[in-house]
């Protein structure tokens, strides 16, 4: 899944490689957080928050299939 939201995020932003996903396990539920570098914030949450929203519905929805629940934090 951390490889999911990495790919994601870079084809959005102007700097990949400053985009960084860090995974913290629970017993039920894994929280990401996606840090982007300075300016890119933008591209990743998108107009009124649509890119932002796509990406946590694609990440929930893989997690329910492992049974688990995600949450999505995104940081500049």
């Amino acid at each position: 899944m951390k490889e999911l939201i990495e790919l994601i995020a870079k084809s959005l932003v102007d700097n990949p490689d400053a985009v960084h996903v860090n995974e913290i396990e629970g017993e039920r539920t894994t929280v990401y957080e996606l840090r982007v570098g300075p300016g890119d914030l933008g591209k990743v949450i998108g107009k009124n928050g649509q890119t932002a929203r796509s990406i946590r519905i694609l990440v929930n929805a893989a997690s329910a299939k492992l049974g688990k629940r995600a949450v999505l934090e995104i940081l500049e």
